[in-house]
């Protein structure tokens, strides 16, 4: 999901964490081999690999475009055309300056908020990859007065430690390497929790309903994008391209549904179903799409909620201006912590998600959404 205030800028290369948690079951394995590989903006190269040997199977045709979209068609019983976003590259940093010392300065690539940002563990991908600590430049509490305490450090005061020698740092990262929170995929309860769910979550609801849809009313168009998180680049050019009759984004959302926040303030509620969105900063869903999608769910009995999003947006803000525009929903999983290094998102409405956007694969069809 792009942050309201995401930096636009790129990275230059990404990296793979190994997997060392084991998951119940088979089921989440794709979901986490998406979230523990990494792909920067720009850079979605392993992530594109896992998504064509995910959909080849599933599509009469798939490719790559020049941006690196990866775009795999399903032809459908009309010659309608549906679009279907999910995003593949995740929030990081950029190096921009090494210290004499070897510390690391950063720019971010994406929405960051430094409160998420203390003592974190990274890995920096230049020649080799390279573990290293967060943290920002500020003095230790054992040395700082009552009113240095209240000094809020923001995203320019980080720097990342390698532990090594300047003259080692300088041989080993060039300027422009990119620097990634390092977290591997968990089970906690009825959830699961890593760094990027933020939008990997969205990418393993697609190719599972792809994979559940039992038929396809629409020629239907999934796409996993890149550079979501720099601007909508990818589903800008992908869908100029296109010319979806019908869009649909799937993406993370909010879900405050956590002590402190004021309940009218949630956006969602994680563990309440899959969630609709009516508007966010980026788009206002077509609300003949919102209502189908909640006959859909009606229907089918699918545990869902309806979403405005207050500030933030995702892919349906450039399906809905593609040339001369298009109709578009989102169908969104709540998620707790978003940009954070433990996002986390409940089994059930991630099944949940599956199941309402293979319906509207198999009959959103057969619904007007033309406004008077």
């Amino acid at each position: 999901m792009l942050a309201a205030s995401a930096n636009m800028m790129q990275v230059g290369t990404l990296l793979s964490i190994p997997i060392s948690i084991a998951t119940q079951g088979g089921s989440m394995q794709l979901l986490r081999e998406l979230c523990e590989t990494t792909g920067v903006p720009g850079y979605e190269d392993r992530l594109r690999a896992i998504v064509r040997r995910e959909l080849e199977p599933l599509a009469d045709e798939i490719a790559v475009d020049a941006l690196g979209n990866v775009i795999a068609q399903k032809r459908g019983e009309t010659s309608r055309r549906l679009v279907i976003n999910a995003h593949l590259d995740e929030i990081g940093f950029l190096v921009n300056y090494i210290e004499e010392d070897g510390y690391l300065r950063l720019v971010p690539l994406g929405g960051h908020d430094p409160r998420n940002m203390v003592a974190q563990r990274v890995v920096v991908c230049g020649k080799e990859e390279l573990v290293g600590l967060l943290y920002p430049g500020v003095k230790p509490p054992h040395l700082t007065t009552a009113e240095e305490r209240k000094k809020v450090p923001t995203v320019p005061d980080f720097f990342v430690d390698l532990g090594l020698p300047g003259e080692q740092v300088r041989e080993r990262v060039p300027i422009g390497s990119p620097v990634v929170i390092h977290r591997e995929f968990a089970e906690v309860g009825d959830a699961v929790t890593c760094k990027a769910m933020d939008d990997r979550v969205s990418v393993y609801v697609m190719i599972e309903a792809m994979r559940a849809a039992r038929s396809f009313g629409f020629d239907t168009y999934a796409v996993a994008t890149v550079q979501e998180e720099v601007g909508l680049r990818g589903a800008t050019t992908s869908s100029y391209a296109l010319v979806p009759d019908v869009g649909i984004a799937v993406d993370v959302t909010i879900a405050a549904d956590i002590p402190g926040v004021p309940k009218h303030e949630a956006v969602t509620r994680a563990g309440k179903g899959v969630a609709i969105k009516i508007m966010d900063s980026s788009s206002i869903s077509n609300p003949k799409v919102v209502a189908a999608l909640r006959s859909l769910a009606e229907a089918r009995e699918i545990p869902h909620q309806m979403e405005i999003l207050p500030r933030g947006g995702t892919d349906a803000g450039a399906l809905q201006r593609a040339r001369g525009g298009a109709p578009v929903g989102t169908i969104s999983i709540p998620t707790r912590y978003i940009h954070t290094s433990i996002e986390m998102a409940y089994r059930r409405d991630i099944e949940a998600a599956i199941r309402l956007l293979a319906a509207f694969l198999e009959e959103g069809h057969r619904f007007d959404f033309a406004l008077a």
